[in-house]
This record gives structure tokens, sequence and C-alpha cells, in this order.
């Protein structure tokens, strides 16, 4: 069940020189805060998934050290090895002695990682919003980074050309299509993964809340195909050029959690919210582990602060069959500490 055996870090944040044996399901690593409990976390992250979920290299390096490194043991027999040094500025990953600046695909694993912040999703920013579900859809689908990649760059070259006085029609008619294209795919897949979610919304909000109430994800964002996504980037030329960047497409959509048929920022309770977010980690789990047919690592921050007895129980028996890295200021009831920082 487990997939991380043990973990090294050298200069990584606070950490001069930090171990970390996984041994069992459940790691939890008890601190105050401050003492470093998550960069543990970000670097199990990074190791798993390729990147940083907080900051970039140099941010994380720790001051006057002359490289950063993280070792991450693996129960079947692989080593991965992160080194920075940031005179190159460069990063490297080492897997059984083939070296690459990026973590290949072949050995990347699905994580769920739950934060405090996590817990306000709903009544967050539709920035929030985006970049919590675009780094789920990309977990998910394989092609998703590549196209949200390819979008970005375009985006940027078209709102760069709209800062430019005497700009045409003609000038942003490539990147117009470049948009477009990629823009209509990502909305079919945003919409096929929320599609999926919303078939376990409910039943899991009802086990944990234990009632009769339903809940779902809308996705805002209108049903384009690539002309009608094109052809409104068109008309909008006008308003663009004014505004000096792109009014219109995917980067402005937005997700709605919907509580008993109304908005459920406004109408649910706090402690209703905690439980639909609850309930969309449940089933990031379950679908990470259909779609990829491995088991995702859970990594959970100083999340029980966050959750009375009742939900902290939901969670720990739903990820029972999963590998748990907690962080906590205190000992929840039940469990042993791994490690004390």
């Amino acid at each position: 069940m487990n997939i991380i055996h043990k973990i090294s870090l050298r200069n990584f944040r606070c950490h001069d020189n930090f171990v970390l044996d996984c041994n069992r399901p459940t790691t939890l690593i008890i601190g105050e805060n401050g003492s470093g409990k998550t960069s543990v976390l970000e670097a199990i992250y990074m190791a798993l998934r390729g990147r940083s979920f907080k900051a970039v290299d140099d941010e994380i390096l720790q001051r006057d050290a002359e490289f950063f490194r993280i070792e991450v043991d693996l129960y079947d027999s692989k080593k991965i090895i992160i080194r920075y040094n940031p005179l190159l500025n460069k990063k490297e990953f080492e897997i059984d002695s083939k070296k690459s600046l990026r973590l290949p695909k072949n050995n990347r694993y699905p994580v769920v990682l739950f934060e405090p912040n996590n817990i306000y999703l709903i009544e967050s920013s539709p920035v929030r919003r985006r970049d919590y579900f675009d780094e789920l859809f990309k977990q998910i689908n394989s092609s998703y980074t590549v196209m949200l990649g390819r979008y970005n760059k375009a985006l940027k070259q078209r709102n760069d050309l709209l800062k430019m006085e005497n700009i045409s029609r003609d000038d942003l008619f490539s990147w117009n299509i470049m948009c477009a294209q990629y823009g209509a795919h990502i909305r079919a897949i945003r919409k096929e993964i929320i599609a999926k979610i919303n078939k376990q919304m409910t039943d899991n909000y009802r086990w944990i809340a234990k009632n009769e109430d339903k809940c779902e994800i809308k996705y805002i964002g209108e049903d384009l195909s690539e002309n009608k996504y094109l052809e409104q980037l068109e008309k909008c030329f006008e308003k663009d050029k004014a505004l000096g960047y792109t009014s219109f497409g995917i980067h402005r959509d937005d997700y709605c959690f919907i509580f008993n048929g109304a908005e459920a920022d406004g109408t649910a309770s706090r402690g209703e919210m905690r439980s639909i977010i609850l309930a969309l980690k449940f089933i990031e789990a379950h679908i990470l582990e259909e779609e990829t047919s491995e088991r995702p690592v859970i990594l959970l921050d100083d999340i029980f602060s966050e959750l009375d007895e009742m939900r902290q129980k939901h969670l720990v028996e739903n990820f029972k069959d999963y590998q748990m890295i907690i962080t906590s200021t205190n000992i929840p009831a039940n469990m042993t500490v791994s490690k004390s920082l």
C-alpha cells in the first residue's frame, strides 16, 4: 500500500539535515507553527509531482546554502533524488542513475494535497478555484498540462499585442486560432471531469453529513466549438484593445458550488462548506486511482485544526486504504507520532 519508504532533506527551507521514515500506512509529524512541517510535505510533493506547490526553487533554498537536496526512497526500490544548484539556476532529477531536468511523466505519482486554505475554496476568488481545479485536472488527464501551457503562451502573446498601438485584427488572428483551439479542448476536459465529480458528490456529502442535502459543482464557461470560440474572440477585439488584455476565454471561467439548488457561498453554513470540500477530496482520491491505476499519496497539512472531531474521523476513515502523511500541531485521537519537530 505504501509508496514512500523514507525521505531525506538537506538545506531545504529550515531543514539542515532531516530524515523521516514512513514505515507505517499513516505518518504523523508533530510540531509548532514555523517548525518546518509543511516543508516536508512540499519536498514529498516535489519528488512525486516534479515541482513545489508553494514556491520557486530560490525561495526554497536555505539562506547561504550552496544547494538543496531531496532524496526519496520508494517501496518499489526506486530512488528519486532532486538537486538544486543556485549558481547554475538548475534543478536536476535523478531516478535509478538517470538524470533529467524534469521529472519524467512515467515517474510521477498521483497526490491528494489537503491544505487548510482548501476549506475556504467555496468562498475564495475565481483565480484560486481555477488554480485548484487545474492542478487536479493535470493529474487526471495527461494532455491537460500540455494544452493549458500552450493556451497560456498564446494568451500572453495576444495580451502583449493588445498593449501595442495601431494593433489590427489581422495581427491577432493566429493567436486567436490557437486560443480557440486549445481553449475549446480545455473546456471539454474540465466539463467532463466535473461531470464525473458530480456523479459522486451528493452521496459522499451525505455519508459525511448524515442528512439528505444535495450538492454539486457548476462549471461556469460557455460550451463553444472552436469556430464559435474564435468568433467570440474576434467579436471582443475593440473591447480587448481598449482594456489591453483578453476579456474572454477559459482563463476567466469559474466553478460554482451549488448546495440544495442555491450557491453554497451565502447559503451553506461553515460546517456544511467543510463537509462539501471534504467530499470533494474523497472523490479526488477515487478518481485519481481510477484514472491513473495508482493509489495517490494523501498529504494532509495541519488540516485537523480546521475540522471538528466528526469530520476528522471521516477523513481518517475514508483514507485508511491510502498512504497518509499528516502534519499537526497536536496529536489527533488514536494516532501515534512518527516525528516531532
